[in-house]
């Protein structure tokens, strides 16, 4: 029988046995939803046990109608009913998927216990569910950057000089009095507390070979990567994101262009440049640092140190910090470009992957400069 009548639409309902199957006919869209709100908030209120909802014969259906059709079946749903969907073309069910409707069976939610392994490990099956994820991601990125660096090297007007200098500038040179000032900082840091420990034993001279091995070899890159990270990485996904969300990077695909080579393979190379160069600002500072707070903390003239400095590191000691910053600039572009290519619609998933940008790149980091030490190790080197 009709339950309702508004204007051009209708919701039929007719009972077969224990279940309740609902037509809606005719015309549901913005103009009568007004008119079917009530008749569809009555109709939930003596909610049956099982319900069809049939849209064979209905007409036409925008998305105002396909909501109030989801309206319905969350309603039914909320008390208690079995709902399925029947006769659902393929604009219908484009419309309720788009509103968040499940066009195909939607059952009442039903109380689920959860033991105390569920809760533990549930949590840490997704996060490695996730990191699989983002690994095949990586990989795919770091193919398309090696097809389109392969592509320029044989057509080299491919590759976009203009922009990796623009990014260079923002990446290297910009970055510069920052890198100096925290190197020159832990430096220093490093100098005092090595001579705090060392001046008890009467070895302060020892400050200088301290100072020199683990600038070089270990804090000079490692604090200008986690630097670079947090700096260029997060802008890097922010601005791949804000083009992810504006459909500009869907554009560039229309008018046959590459994003990885447009986007990603300039940002990538200007880091893999930049890191390296920050990395021998990061050094020297450091070591001007600790040049600096041995001359006023122990009283250890700046040529003393000069000259301490030569005898207690070798080549191969400013080579590994070297070695290592190409490896970790590609690492945090990479990193960076998954997460910005991750973001969705909105602001807050923007942030979201933004900072996840940037905890991903320094954990990554920190990673790869414990893999060097290892294989360093056992080189000899």
């Amino acid at each position: 029988m009709a339950l309702s009548s508004a204007g051009e639409a209708a919701l039929e309902r007719s009972d077969e046995g224990s279940a309740m199957r609902l037509r809606p006919l005719g015309f549901w869209g913005i103009s009568n939803a007004a008119l079917l709100e009530p008749e569809i908030d009555a109709l939930v209120a003596g909610s049956p046990k099982r319900a069809v909802i049939d849209l064979s014969r209905l007409d036409h259906l925008d998305t105002s109608g396909a909501w109030l059709l989801f309206r319905l079946a969350k309603g039914l749903i909320g008390a208690g009913a079995l709902v399925k969907w029947a006769g659902v073309s393929a604009n219908a069910k484009r419309l309720l998927e788009t509103i968040g409707a499940d066009a195909g069976q939607a059952e009442p939610e039903a109380e689920t216990k959860h033991s105390i392994l569920d809760v533990l490990l549930g949590p840490l099956g997704r996060h490695v569910v996730d990191i699989g994820a983002d690994l095949s991601r990586g990989l795919g990125v770091f193919g398309s950057i090696i097809y389109s660096l392969c592509v320029a090297a044989t057509r080299p007007s491919r590759l976009r000089f203009s922009s990796i200098v623009h990014h260079l500038d923002r990446s290297g040179l910009r970055a510069v009095p920052i890198v100096f000032l925290m190197s020159f900082l832990i430096g220093g840091i490093i100098a005092q507390q090595a001579a705090f420990q060392l001046r008890t034993y009467g070895a302060t001279l020892y400050v200088v070979d301290l100072v020199g091995v683990l600038a070089l070899r270990e804090i000079g890159v490692l604090l200008t990567a986690i630097m670079i990270a947090g700096r260029s990485g997060s802008a890097y996904t922010a601005e791949i994101g804000s083009m992810k969300m504006r459909e500009e990077i869907d554009a560039l695909k229309v008018i046959g262009l590459d994003p990885v080579e447009i986007l990603i393979v300039p940002r990538l190379v200007a880091l893999i440049v930049a890191l390296p160069l920050l990395t021998i600002v990061s050094d020297i500072a450091a070591l001007m640092g600790g040049a600096m707070t041995s001359l006023l903390y122990v009283d250890m003239p700046i040529a003393t140190f000069i000259s301490r400095l030569r005898d207690a590191v070798v080549l191969s000691t400013f080579m590994v910090g070297i070695i290592k910053a190409p490896f970790m600039a590609l690492i945090t572009g990479i990193v960076a470009a998954i997460e910005g290519i991750k973001v969705e619609g909105s602001a807050e998933s923007l942030g979201r992957h933004t900072t996840a940008s940037v905890v991903k790149a320094i954990f990554m980091v920190i990673v790869a400069d414990g893999i060097f030490a290892v294989i360093f190790a056992s080189l000899g080197y």
